[in-house]
C-alpha cells in the first residue's frame, strides 16, 4: 500500500530535525523517483496513438503522403529556428594528395561568417565530373579522423563517387568549449545538449547548426566543377545517421541517401531507452506527430536505405516499423524499388556491411550502375595527416566564432525587439504571449486536485497534516500542510527546488506560529518525486536530475517549467480555499532555486490569486543561460523560443507594485549576482 502508516510517518522535531516524507510508493506500486518516467511514457503513449490515426489518413494517397512531408517539413524547420543568409564560403584547399586507388583534399571553409569548418573530400582517379556524396560525422571524438568514416568516404571514391567527410561541431576539430590549453572540455554529446539547452531560449537547436553545416558543405560540393549538382547523396552513421535523415529530409538537393544506425521509432527508442542527446530532441515533435519515419516521408519518393545493426541500442524492432511506413508510401506512390533496408548481424556502428550497402545504393541510384563491388583493405589517413588546422581546433584561428558568440549575438538582437515591444505591450498582452509559448492552462481550466490525507500530529500552536495532492492522473504532489491553532487568515505556499526537506523547519514553524497557514509542496519532479530517470552522471551535473524526463517533456511541447507552474497554481488554490468556504484568501507565495521560473510564471498568469511573490536563489534571466556556456541545472526552466517575446525580468515587472521580492538572483551556473 502506497500510504505509509501513520506510525511510520509520525513528525520528529528532535535537534531541529524534520521527517517530511509522505510518501512510500506510487499507486502503481513505483517508487516516487519512477513518477514521471511513468507519467510522461502514458502521454507519449496517448500521443503516438493520436499520431498513428492520422498516419493512416495521410497514408491514403500520393497526394495526402506528399501533403503530409510537406507539412512535416515545414514544421521541422521552423522549430530548428529557421536558417541564416547564405554568406561567402571562403573554401581554401590547405593540401592535397594522392593515395592508392583515390586522391584527397584537406579543406576548410566558412559555413557563416567566421564559423569554420575542416573537411576532407576524397576523389576518384578517374576524370570528373564526379556524383558527390555528403558524409556527416557520428559521435566519435575524433570526427572526420574515425576509421569507419574514411573507409566509408574512400569506398565509395575507389568506385566512381566523391565524399566530403566534415567535423560536426562538438567533434574532430571543431570544439566549441575548449580548456586553456585548446582541449576540448567536454564529450561530443554532452557539448551538443549544452549547446541546446543555451539555444532553446532562442527558438534554436544544435541540430539547426549542424544541419546548417551540412547544407553549406554541399553548397560547396556543388560549386566545384568536378562534382554533378545534379548528384547528390548523403550518408553517415549514429550521430552521422541523425545528421543524414535530418539534411535528407530538409535538403531536395539529396538525391541519394543512406542514414546509419538511427532510424528507429521514438515510441520503441523512448520505451526502451529513454530520449537521447540534444540534437535528437525537436521541441514538441511528438506533440505534432513528428517520427523518423517522417525525415524518409519527407523526401519521398527519392532513394532512400536505411542502415541497422541487430543489437544496436537503436531498437531493432522501431527501424522496421519505420521502414514498413516507408515502404507503403513508396509503394503507393509508385516507386517501391526506391526505399530499402539493410540489417547487420552486429552492435551499433558503420560496420563493413553497412558499408558495402552503402556504396552499393549510391552506385545504383547516382552512377546508375547495379552491381556488387567488396570493400576490400586500404589504408586510411592518420589523425596528423588528415588534420586542417594548425593547432588541431578551428577555435584557435584568427577570427574564428563560437556557436555561443552567434547566440549571444542572436540574443542581443531579440533583447532590442522586446525591448521595443514593451513600451507599448500591456500586461494583458504578456500575459497572453507566455501562455502561448509555455501553453500554461488558465487556473480556470486545471482541475480542483483530490486531497488524501496521510497523518497529522499537533505541533506548538498548530497542527501538520501530511497530505498528497493528486491533480491528474499518474501525479502526486506530497506536502506538509501547517495549520494553525489561531489563524490570521494569512495563507503561504512555500514551494523550494530541493524539494520541502530543504526548507528549514523553523523558517514553517515561525511561520504558522503567527497564525499563517502553510503549504509546503513537493511539485512535480522535485523533493520525493525527483526523477531518477537519468542519462549519466555527467548529464546530471550539466543539466540535472532527470534529464530524460525533462526531454521527454520538450518533445511532448510540455515544459517542465509549465507543468510545475500548473502545479503551483493548483495547490496555491487549494490552500487558498482550504477550510475556508467560498471566500479564499490571497496567498503568499515563496519559492527557492529551481522552483523560482515556474512560481514567477505562475504568479504573472493569475496575479489575483497571489497577495506577495518572494523568489530566493533563482536564475535572473534566460539571458545568462544563453551567454553562459556551463549552465547548471538549467535544462528543466527553458522554454523553447521564449525569449523572442520576453524574459524572467520582464515577468517581475509584469507583477502589481511592491509585490514583488527577488532574493539573490543567480546567474545560469547558479552563482549569485551582484
Amino acid at each position: 500500500m502506497w500510504v505509509a502508516s501513520m506510525g511510520i510517518l509520525a513528525v520528529s522535531m528532535v535537534c531541529g530535525a524534520q521527517d517530511t516524507q509522505v510518501l512510500d510508493t506510487l499507486p502503481n506500486g513505483g517508487a516516487p523517483a519512477e513518477m514521471m518516467t511513468s507519467y510522461l511514457r502514458g502521454k507519449m503513449l496517448e500521443a503516438f496513438d493520436h499520431r498513428a490515426e492520422v498516419l493512416e489518413r495521410d497514408l491514403e494517397t500520393p497526394e495526402s503522403i506528399a501533403a503530409r512531408g510537406q507539412r512535416m517539413r515545414e514544421f521541422f524547420a521552423a522549430q530548428l529556428g529557421g536558417w541564416p543568409e547564405r554568406a561567402p564560403l571562403n573554401p581554401q584547399v590547405v593540401d592535397s594528395q594522392q593515395r592508392d586507388g583515390f586522391r584527397y583534399e584537406k579543406l576548410i571553409y566558412e559555413s557563416r561568417p567566421g564559423f569554420f569548418v575542416t573537411a576532407v573530400i576524397f576523389l576518384p582517379l578517374t576524370p570528373g565530373p564526379y556524383p558527390g556524396v555528403l558524409i556527416p560525422c557520428g559521435h566519435d571524438a575524433n570526427g572526420k579522423a574515425a576509421e569507419a568514416y574514411q573507409r566509408g568516404a574512400i569506398f565509395l571514391a575507389r568506385n566512381g563517387i566523391a565524399a566530403l567527410i566534415y567535423d560536426p561541431i562538438g567533434q574532430g576539430e571543431r570544439y566549441q568549449l575548449l580548456d586553456a590549453e585548446g582541449k576540448p572540455r567536454f564529450g561530443s554529446t554532452i557539448e551538443h545538449t549544452i549547446v541546446t539547452v543555451g539555444s532553446i531560449p532562442l527558438g534554436l537547436n544544435v541540430a539547426g547548426y549542424r544541419i546548417w553545416d551540412g547544407m553549406r558543405s554541399i553548397d560547396y560540393l556543388c560549386s566545384r566543377e568536378d562534382i554533378d549538382p545534379q548528384r547528390i547523396g548523403c550518408t553517415g552513421n549514429s550521430g552521422g545517421g541523425t545528421l543524414t535523415s535530418y539534411i535528407m529530409a530538409l535538403d531536395e538537393r539529396v538525391q541519394c541517401a543512406a542514414p546509419s544506425c538511427y532510424i528507429t521509432s521514438l515510441k520503441n527508442l523512448i520505451t526502451v531507452d529513454g530520449p537521447h542527446d540534444g540534437e535528437q530532441n525537436i521541441a514538441g515533435a511528438l506533440a505534432f506527430g513528428m517520427d523518423q519515419s517522417d525525415f524518409i516521408l519527407m523526401r519521398a519518393p527519392k532513394p532512400t536505405l536505411i542502415c541497422c545493426a541487430t543489437h544496436d541500442f537503436f531498437p531493432i524492432a522501431g527501424t522496421w516499423d519505420s521502414f514498413r511506413i516507408a515502404k507503403r508510401a513508396y509503394t503507393k506512390m509508385g516507386f517501391a524499388e526506391r526505399v530499402d533496408l539493410v540489417e547487420a548481424d552486429a552492435e551499433h556502428g558503420y560496420t563493413p556491411p553497412l558499408r558495402q550497402g552503402m556504396v552499393r545504393w549510391m552506385r545504383r541510384w547516382l552512377l546508375n550502375v547495379d552491381e556488387p563491388v567488396v570493400e576490400g583493405d586500404f589504408a586510411v589517413l592518420t589523425e596528423e595527416e588528415i588534420r586542417v588546422t594548425p593547432k588541431g581546433q578551428v577555435l584557435l584561428l584568427d577570427g574564428a566564432r563560437s556557436v555561443f558568440d552567434i547566440n549571444a549575438e542572436v540574443d542581443a538582437a531579440l533583447a532590442k525587439a522586446r525591448d521595443t515591444a514593451k513600451t507599448t505591450r500591456t500586461r494583458e498582452q504578456l500575459a497572453q504571449q507566455v501562455r502561448e509559448f509555455t501553453h500554461i492552462t488558465p487556473l480556470t481550466g486545471l482541475p480542483e486536485p483530490e486531497l488524501v490525507k496521510v497523518s497529522e500530529e499537533a505541533g506548538d500552536g498548530y497542527t501538520l497534516h501530511k497530505i498528497v495532492l493528486r491533480p491528474e492522473k499518474g501525479i502526486e504532489l506530497p506536502a506538509l500542510l501547517y495549520v494553525p491553532a489561531q489563524p490570521n487568515g494569512e495563507v503561504v505556499v512555500f514551494v523550494h527546488g530541493d524539494g520541502k526537506a530543504a526548507i528549514d523547519p523553523a523558517k514553517l514553524a515561525d511561520l504558522v506560529r503567527t497564525g499563517s497557514l502553510v503549504l509546503a509542496p513537493d511539485i512535480r519532479g522535485l523533493g520525493e518525486t525527483l526523477s531518477n530517470w537519468t542519462h549519466g552522471q555527467g548529464w546530471d551535473d550539466a543539466f540535472g536530475p532527470g534529464y530524460k524526463a525533462t526531454s521527454l517533456a520538450y518533445l511532448l511541447n510540455r515544459p517542465i517549467l509549465s507543468q510545475r507552474a500548473e502545479d503551483i497554481l493548483m495547490c496555491a488554490r487549494f490552500a487558498a480555499h482550504y477550510e475556508q468556504g467560498t471566500a479564499p484568501r490571497r496567498v503568499r507565495l515563496i519559492a527557492v532555486g529551481v522552483a523560482g521560473p515556474p512560481a514567477l510564471h505562475a504568479a504573472v498568469l493569475e496575479s489575483e490569486l497571489f497577495a506577495s511573490v518572494r523568489i530566493e536563489d533563482s536564475l535572473a534571466s534566460w539571458s545568462s543561460v544563453v551567454r553562459f556556456p556551463e549552465t547548471k541545472r538549467q535544462y528543466e526552466n527553458t522554454v523553447h523560443g521564449a525569449l523572442r517575446v520576453y524574459d524572467l525580468p520582464d515577468l517581475v515587472a509584469a507583477l502589481p507594485a511592491d509585490t514583488a521580492t527577488i532574493v539573490n538572483p543567480t546567474d545560469a551556473a547558479g552563482a549569485p549576482l551582484p
